[in-house]
């Protein structure tokens, strides 16, 4: 967030200060040559990255008067070197766009490689300034201040977000404990609540604490979602992935995918608290605003409904998945699953009569995931239908 001020922070010296003569006697090695060499400071204590450095010996004469026989530039990091110049004293000057900025001067000897720093923060540098230029100086301070804070907030903040991800990452397979990373999290939107990321991943903590509360619960027995902590644990996740959700949509630059994300991810929320209508709703926004994730986030949809035994809406979500990415196979054994409960019962040949679609999507199933988790059991269905199972499908190499 590094930013640019663009005020015109330089002012053009008019006339020079008045100096003295100085002797120019040409010593016995002139012949020798010297260089100058220095870094420019602006009086905004930035570096002067433009500009040219001219050299006159012309020291007692007025400005429109003088010659300037050796010029350098200023490059982009405020640094300059002439060399080729001639002993004896200099008078300086300073210039960009032909204002002449500053001017110091300098002695050389021949054989010299002086460093000659011109530093406009300096007291009596400032306090040349006119009122406009001082006022616009504090204006300057001020805000770059500003920008300072606020790129020193931004950076601890990006290390949180790094341990907490990794914490959240690590606590997957066991269920860890992360109350740090939610507090963690919890300071991170109090100091930047504007930013809808961090809300995201507040939501993303509180939803693994609720995890590894409901494991530690279901460990000592007790039943699911019958502990106050975790029903809360789970409803502040779906509350701060929405607030981190329409923060991200209300941003100067909305990206729909973070969007997506976040309502797939308090989808998954909704669900584990047993929300399963609002946790559909959630998949489905962010289908509409990821349609080439659509095929996952339906397929979270068919396997919540499934596994709330709403076999109606498993079906619904299991075709939208389908015909979002067709190589998913979960949602072919979800669609599968629902259509054999369907199957009649033929009482002359005492066999199950699947609906359509039935036999095809286990089949379809199959050809996805020979080797899948689901594999064996779709075989001894197909088999209890007395279907015949293709054996071109072969479990592919680990």
């Amino acid at each position: 967030m590094n930013r640019i001020w663009k005020g015109k922070l330089f002012r053009a010296v008019s006339s020079l200060i008045a100096t003295a003569a100085i002797a120019t006697a040409v010593p016995a090695f002139a012949q020798g040559t010297a260089k100058v060499h220095g870094h420019v400071t602006n009086y905004a204590g930035q570096p002067l990255n433009a500009g040219v450095v001219k050299f006159t010996k012309d020291v007692s004469l007025p400005l429109e008067q003088q010659k300037f026989p050796h010029t350098a530039p200023i490059d982009a990091n405020g640094n300059y070197s002439a060399d080729g110049l001639e002993p004896g004293d200099y008078l300086v000057y300073y210039m960009q766009a032909d204002k002449h900025l500053d001017r110091l001067q300098v002695t050389l000897k021949a054989g010299d490689d002086k460093l000659l720093d011109d530093d406009m923060t300096r007291a009596d540098y400032i306090d040349k300034l006119s009122p406009e230029e001082k006022k616009a100086l504090e204006e300057f301070k001020k805000k770059n201040a500003a920008v300072t804070e606020a790129n020193k907030t931004i950076t601890n903040l990006n290390a949180t977000l790094k341990k907490v991800r990794a914490d959240l990452a690590a606590a997957v397979a066991t269920k860890a404990d992360v109350s740090q990373d939610v507090t963690d999290m919890k300071a991170a939107t109090a100091a930047k609540p504007d930013e809808g990321l961090l809300w995201l991943n507040l939501g993303d903590a509180e939803q693994a604490q609720g995890d590894h509360l409901a494991a530690a619960d279901k460990a000592a027995g007790k039943p699911a979602l019958s502990d106050d902590d975790v029903k809360s644990m789970y409803a502040d996740a779906a509350v701060n992935y929405k607030k981190g959700i329409d923060l991200e949509a209300a941003s100067k630059k909305p990206n729909p995918n973070d969007q997506a994300v976040g309502y797939n991810q308090m989808g998954n929320t909704l669900a584990k608290a047993g929300k399963n209508d609002e946790a559909s709703a959630a998949f489905e926004n962010a289908a509409k605003l990821d349609p080439k994730g659509a095929g996952m986030y339906y397929n979270n949809e068919a396997a919540i409904m499934f596994n709330a035994q709403s076999s109606d809406a498993a079906l619904a979500a299991a075709e939208k998945a389908i015909a979002a990415d067709p190589t998913r196979p979960d949602p072919y054994f979800i669609k599968g699953q629902v259509l054999v409960a369907k199957s009649a019962f033929d009482s002359k040949t005492q066999k199950l009569i699947p609906p359509p679609g039935c036999v095809e999507a286990y089949q379809k199933y199959l050809e996805l995931a020979p080797d899948g988790k689901n594999a064996q059991s779709v075989k001894e269905v197909l088999a209890s239908l007395g279907e015949k199972i293709d054996t071109k499908y072969k479990a592919g190499k680990k």
